[in-house]
């Protein structure tokens, strides 16, 4: 009885483990995203950039962290002057989940708003 309990115990580690591979690094790709938005949207707001080449940096930098990303994803908004206004900065995309008997989506909103100083 003890050695199936042990078998049993080790199954169910063996498939969380399992289950983290497969759900962890989607969140933790997401959390690099949303960081790198974070910096874009702050040194953006201060430079001469267009929001076409805000949004091509944020496509580019998402492909470093494996989420493919397509224009229409990212919105990116600029109200008022450079350094005087609000640039504001969204991404939406869904991750695809695959586990033995279970598929699941995952949707993503990573944002990211910065005002100027004056």
């Amino acid at each position: 009885m003890g050695t199936l309990k042990l078998v049993f115990g080790v199954a169910i580690f063996a498939a969380l483990v399992f289950a983290g591979i497969k759900i962890i690094p989607p969140f933790f790709s997401n959390y690099e995203l949303e960081d790198s938005i974070k910096t874009e949207a702050l040194q953006a707001t201060y430079s001469t950039r267009t929001e076409e080449d805000i949004r091509a940096a944020i496509i580019k930098q998402a492909r470093n962290y494996d989420i493919v990303l397509t224009p229409q994803q990212v919105q990116v908004t600029r109200a008022g002057g450079f350094g005087t206004g609000v640039l504001n900065i969204e991404a939406d995309y869904s991750v695809a989940i695959e586990l033995p008997g279970y598929s699941t989506t995952i949707d993503f909103h990573p944002s990211s708003k910065n005002k100027g100083v004056f």
